[in-house]
């Protein structure tokens, strides 16, 4: 429970209402969407189409936008306030004030195995059942839940965590303040095999998987290494669920990546980047800088850095809304062309 004004001075706020109403500091007991907050709960309000909420929560306390009206709106029904650029950044750091994810303390369970050659750090968790392989380095703070399996020569950067049951594969170096979601597989072998006139060659999978520092990658999503080379992911790049990451791809910083999206081998993606639920990338093609893929986009060619696609294949978003807007008309077009084909056929 922390009162209002504490909120405001951990938040680092200054556009609030305790300026004109230093008598209303409410106790906040807790956070909640904004149209199930009851009374002693903090929520937000996030652009035009949540404005109406102001009217109508429960909340004790908002985080609103810089707007003089919604500001009044909520005075004049006794809420307390913050106004902001980015609401939602602040509901984000709000959330950080009274939750606070399970860590658990330092130690190594009886169960886990670990090889003697294995290199554990200072103040790691171990959980049952977890196995770590020879060769195998654990920097300091970092947690492996139970049933997690370390192949051997893995590195492991500090304060990373690995939830339950992630494999982490051979030839895989992970950085600091990463986190590995459960079912999660990192560094297995890439689909490589070559034709043959009696079948498939295997070839075998000799390079490396690397996952530069403060990489998320969420549950049952998977990231191979390659024959040679490496597969990287750059620092600070988010990855949801089931989404999988083919040999050789190289993505770059501060991308996110949402569930089901897939690349195929080889693909590079530049920094910034945004790929939407479902997005497929053929083999080898290249997404510049900043670009946006919305869901279900098909990408089978290069994308320009800043571009926003849509659709399968891929077209600039502009473009698809226009072919959607005469879509639903295509029946309506074949009725006047087939009228103008029997004028024509009458002439």
């Amino acid at each position: 429970m922390l009162k209002f004004s504490e909120i405001v001075q951990k938040l680092n706020a200054t556009n609030t209402s305790l300026t004109s109403h230093s008598d209303r500091d409410p106790e906040i007991t807790g956070i909640a969407a904004v149209d199930e907050a009851q009374p002693g709960t903090l929520s937000y309000i996030e652009g035009g189409k949540f404005a109406a909420f102001v009217e109508k929560t429960s909340a004790s306390a908002l985080i609103l936008p810089k707007d003089e009206k919604l500001q009044q709106q909520a005075s004049d029904r006794n809420i307390a306030w913050i106004a902001a650029s980015d609401p939602r950044l602040v509901f984000a750091g709000a959330i950080a004030l009274f939750y606070k994810p399970f860590r658990p303390a330092p130690e190594i369970h009886p169960t886990a195995i670990i090889h003697p050659d294995a290199e554990i750090g200072k103040d790691v968790y171990i959980g049952g059942h977890a196995v770590i392989q020879a060769g195998a380095k654990i920097g300091d703070g970092v947690v492996i839940h139970p049933n997690v399996v370390i192949y051997p020569q893995v590195e492991i950067g500090d304060r990373t965590v690995l939830h339950a049951n992630c494999s982490i594969h051979e030839r895989t170096r992970i950085g600091a303040d990463c986190v590995i979601h459960s079912g999660a597989v990192i560094g297995a072998e890439g689909f490589g095999f070559v034709p043959t006139a009696t079948g498939w060659f295997k070839m075998e999978q000799s390079g490396y998987t690397v996952l530069e520092n403060g990489v998320e990658v969420g549950c049952n999503s998977t990231i191979d290494r390659p024959a040679v080379g490496e597969t990287r992911i750059a620092q600070n790049t988010k990855i949801d669920n089931l989404v999988h990451i083919g040999h050789g791809c190289k993505v770059g910083s501060n991308c996110a990546i949402a569930g089901q999206a897939g690349m195929a081998g080889g693909v590079t993606v530049g920094n910034r980047v945004l790929l939407a639920g479902q997005v497929g990338i053929a083999n080898q093609a290249h997404i510049g800088d900043g670009a946006i893929a919305t869901a279900k986009a098909g990408i089978h060619n290069n994308i320009e850095p800043g571009a926003i696609v849509t659709g399968t294949p891929a077209i600039p978003h502009k473009v698809f809304l226009k072919a959607a807007a005469i879509y639903h008309r295509l029946p309506e077009m074949y009725q006047t062309l087939k009228q103008l084909q029997r004028l024509a056929e009458k002439k």
